[in-house]
């Protein structure tokens, strides 16, 4: 891009009188809120307020007696399963919990970077995964290596353009321009939100086991269920979405619970339609001769390890019996043509319909049948939906609601916010719309104006009408005005549910599901007014960039004697007073 010739000067080296002050050199900038998390807590429960210092993380430690005492790390920790890199089996296995459990508290770990009352770093990885990795190597034995060798997954099968959020572990979007740009997501590009490592499996020694409640609880391998005599095999078109998308609009407005891992800084991809192959998870619970003693839950397990609370456990949820009865749960191991990428879950992996995507569990290696939900972290304390005055400082986890199946929601991907838009009269906007729980999008609307005047996206300007599937869309929005314009989106679906209007309305304490009505600030410049196009032409012959919008006007906006000409043929600059 051209830029302006300018002369430079060189600055004059004069050094600056020492002042004074009891300020800090950032002060403004706290004062100012850009700087949050340093800002004292004002307790005013006395007749004076008090400033509350926020925590000062303290010198790290490290027990290495205690350390020493759980044993040899490689043998409490070794592998689980021939053919099962990365995998420890916790479930089963109390005595290996505990040792966990004193290997995590026998020493101190750095504190995650702060990215929601601070600034989010400008980097790729956003978020390193601090803790979770020092955790993996605290626990050692078959996890030592899982950060590793899960990045070098990513490297592998990930485009190389998308957006890393969490590097450990792995959390990641595609760029905005490539989020819509297919009906169907390639698999390079479909979001991950994974909760732990990636265990790397071979096909040949895999696995699954299905217990508890079941009449004949028995084992099957991927050839077991890939047998269409005894399986009859389910294709679908499936939308799984992160209840954290679109999470930077609450995290930039109001902060909330502040994890590096479950409220990762989402934008608007971390969402994506494919196409999927395997079969009902009912076959194969009707192949265990059906559910006995009032089961009414499925629990699903996933091979990767996840922490909560210094302990260690396995990836744990369930789903509802009602919701696998429909035929709205699938044992799946192929997606878009390929078997599953390792990334999402190679050999074989839980799809449910409908549901938020934590439900959707990579990496299975057992389902069990119990009588109510799962009561491991994910599931009771950990995406749940809070009420709006419930925080940090009251919440409780039954307060929340267990979030299952996804609300209605759409996002602008084009034309980004804050950004500077030059038409004739009409903004070209794309972007996304999507309902869950066997709803689908029937309508989407957009508005310049804020809200308060709609314009209905065509049908033919939206992709496929599918019960569990995203709709994709484009629309020429019209827009006369100059300046800040901020432009919204909204969907209805076939229930005719739509969203609410703004981000205050879907603020919760963790953070989840940000359905309100997607809305963007633009700088709109209509080239379709005289003056409008007369100014952009000048900047043209001028070789002289438009952008960015702040910087001064580098050429004259009118002459001196058109200036002179106007107070001539007009009123005088000052009233009389007759």
């Amino acid at each position: 891009m051209p830029t302006r010739k300018t002369n430079v000067v060189a600055p004059v080296k004069a050094e600056a009188p020492a002042i004074k002050t009891t300020n800090r050199p950032d002060e403004w900038k706290i004062e100012q809120g850009m700087s949050g998390a340093v800002l004292p807590v004002l307790d005013m429960t006395k007749p004076k307020t008090k400033e509350l210092a926020p925590q000062v993380f303290g010198p790290l430690t490290k027990d290495e007696k205690a350390i020493k005492a759980v044993g040899n790390r490689d043998k409490l920790f070794a592998i689980e399963r021939k053919g099962w890199t990365g995998f420890v089996e916790w479930e089963n296995y109390p005595e290996k919990k505990a040792a966990a459990h004193k290997l995590l508290t026998a020493e101190t770990f750095p504190p995650n970077p702060e990215f929601q009352l601070g600034p989010i770093p400008g980097t790729n990885p956003v978020l390193p995964g601090t803790h979770w990795k020092m955790w993996h190597h605290a626990i050692g034995g078959e996890l030592e290596n899982v950060a590793d060798d899960s990045w070098k997954t990513v490297l592998k099968e990930k485009h190389p353009d998308m957006l890393h959020l969490l590097q450990f572990p792995y959390n990641g979007e595609p760029p905005k321009r490539l989020v819509t740009s297919k009906d169907i997501t390639p698999n390079s590009l479909h979001f991950v939100r994974n909760h732990g490592g990636i265990p790397l499996i071979n096909k040949d020694d895999y696995s699954f086991m299905l217990d508890g409640l079941v009449a004949k609880p028995r084992s099957f391998t991927l050839d077991d269920i890939m047998d269409e005599s005894k399986y009859p095999r389910m294709k679908k078109t499936v939308t799984i979405q992160c209840s954290g998308t679109r999470r930077i609009e609450q995290i930039l407005l109001y902060p909330g619970q502040g994890d590096e891992v479950p409220q990762a800084p989402w934008a608007e991809g971390a969402i994506g339609n494919a196409e999927y192959v395997g079969i009902s998870l009912k076959k194969v619970i009707k192949a265990c001769g059906g559910l006995v003693d009032g089961a009414k839950h499925l629990e699903f397990y996933g091979a990767d390890t996840y922490f909560k609370d210094d302990n260690a456990m396995n990836y744990l949820v369930s789903v509802p019996w009602s919701k696998v009865k429909a035929n709205e749960v699938m044992l799946a191991w192929e997606m878009n043509g390929e078997p599953l990428p390792a990334i999402h879950g190679y050999p074989l992996r839980i799809i449910v319909f409908g549901y938020i995507g934590a439900r959707s569990v990579k990496w299975l290696y057992r389902v069990k049948a119990i009588k109510n939900p799962s009561l491991a972290p994910v599931q009771s304390a950990e995406y749940l939906y809070f009420p709006q005055q419930v925080g940090k400082h009251n919440f409780k986890m039954t307060d929340g609601i267990q979030i299952q199946e996804m609300p209605v929601s759409s996002a602008i991907m084009s034309p980004w916010t804050k950004q500077v838009c030059i038409h004739k009269g009409k903004i070209r906007c794309k972007g996304w719309a999507y309902s869950g729980g066997g709803r689908w999008p029937e309508r989407v609307e957009l508005s310049a104006d804020g809200g308060f005047n709609w314009y209905t996206v065509p049908l033919e300007n939206m992709s496929k009408k599918r019960k569990w599937s995203w709709r994709v869309w484009e629309y020429e929005l019209p827009c006369d005005v100059e300046g800040w314009v901020e432009i919204v989106a909204r969907c209805w679906d076939n229930s005719l549910n739509t969203q609410p209007p703004d981000v205050r309305t879907a603020w919760n304490w963790g953070l989840h599901v940000t359905s309100s009505c997607h809305r963007i600030s633009v700088y709109s410049v209509n080239k379709s007014k005289a003056i409008t196009k007369a100014r952009l032409d000048e900047f043209e012959e001028k070789n002289i960039p438009f952008g960015p919008i702040t910087v001064p006007l580098a050429f004259p906006s009118q002459t001196w004697d058109d200036y002179h000409k106007f107070w001539k043929e007009n009123d005088p600059r000052d009233a009389e007073d007759e």
